[in-house]
């Protein structure tokens, strides 16, 4: 039985999320996109990475913030997912951590119900909550909740 799990950290608004660090492809810069017309405002476009077209999802919209200044670019979680390579828009990147599997809690009460089924578990760092998201879940329901927006 694993005594620790390292999970790969970023922050939205302020808040601080991780995703485990063995689905994670790669982390990089903001990247053009190419616009898909008529999809859901969750997929934000399509990226070339390295000649594989990656869709991405605009993180922000998925959990309920408001968008990104205009001044401000997104970063790239590049994560597997569902079998399928994706892309995570993140407003910052944060470092590899390391946690105690056993320090895990249940995603709050105080979580909006639909960033709560997302959140697959809490952590309790030193000066933050690191609240780790579910990426199958996070992109399987991206285009059923981004049509109810």
């Amino acid at each position: 039985m694993k005594e620790s799990q390292q999970f790969c950290t970023f922050s939205i608004e302020e808040q601080h999320f991780a995703v485990p660090v063995q689905s994670v492809q790669e982390v990089i810069r903001y990247q053009e996109m190419t616009r898909v017309p008529l999809a859901p405002a969750v997929i934000r476009g399509l990226i070339n990475l390295r000649g594989q077209i990656v869709v991405a999802y605009d993180l922000r919209k998925r959990l309920g913030y408001p968008e990104l200044q205009e001044n401000r670019k997104p970063m790239n979680v590049v994560v597997r997912a569902d079998g399928e390579t994706v892309s995570l828009l993140v407003d910052e990147i944060g470092d590899v951590i390391e946690v105690k599997e056993d320090c895990a809690e249940q995603p709050p009460e105080t979580l909006q119900a639909h960033m709560r089924e997302l959140v697959q578990g809490v952590y309790k760092l030193k000066d933050q909550l690191l609240l780790v998201l579910d990426t199958e879940k996070t992109v399987a329901g991206g285009e059923d909740s981004a049509a109810r927006h």
